[in-house]
């Protein structure tokens, strides 16, 4: 398929944002990063058939962007060439791998004391990270030892390691989480953490700009 008819079938689409600044956002073609992760793999239509399940010719028709897959064929896609689902939506020569790597050996990451938390930070050799992982071990036990909301920019990721806890926010009930559970949720609204169990929760927390 051309790309004139492909940019006919899926036109770009141009967009205003809440300040009058407009933007084009280009078709998304699925069958071109299709088709680029197969031949990257050195896989014949015949062989992703095989992976996937599906036929020879579904493969073509998508590929040459005849037809548009569905979730549920995207999914089978995803599976049988093991790729992540967002693949088939980037551009795969946008890829590039900075090598960037921080290993944290147990109690080794780097210790800050606050009188609500104990936390180690963790991955502290890179700098401009797009994320911020640490642990905390909450010796608060009540709102009332912080005084007020924790807020900051950013969104949060929650999973308790050890112990109980319980989530404070500004907008919600509060919310009891056992080890195992996690929660993520916006930290520019008002939040904290409570210890519940009879020791001191462990908590991993990702922060996210």
């Amino acid at each position: 398929m051309s790309e004139q008819r492909t940019h006919d079938m899926y036109p770009s689409m141009v967009v205003e944002d809440s300040q009058n600044v407009t933007r084009t956002i280009e078709p998304i073609t699925i069958g071109r990063q299709l088709k680029a992760i197969r031949t990257a793999n050195k896989l014949t239509l015949e062989e992703a058939s095989k992976r996937t399940g599906l036929a020879r010719s579904t493969l073509s028709k998508i590929e040459n962007e005849q037809i548009s897959p569905t979730f549920t064929v995207m999914q089978k896609l995803a599976h049988g060439l093991n790729i992540e689902l967002p693949q088939l939506f980037t551009k795969p020569n946008n890829i590039r791998a900075t090598g960037r790597r921080d290993i944290t050996k147990i109690a080794q990451g780097r210790t800050h004391l606050t009188s609500t938390y104990e936390h180690e930070l963790l991955a502290t050799e890179l700098s401009n990270k797009k994320m911020m992982p640490y642990k905390s071990r909450v010796h608060a036990r009540s709102f009332d030892d912080f005084g007020e909301w924790v807020r900051h920019q950013g969104e949060e990721f929650m999973l308790v390691l050890e112990g109980e806890i319980q989530l404070l926010t500004e907008f919600y009930e509060p919310a009891s989480l056992k080890t195992g559970d996690s929660v993520y949720y916006d930290a520019t609204m008002g939040h904290l953490v409570v210890s519940t169990s009879e020791t001191d929760a462990l908590i991993l927390w990702v922060t996210a700009d």
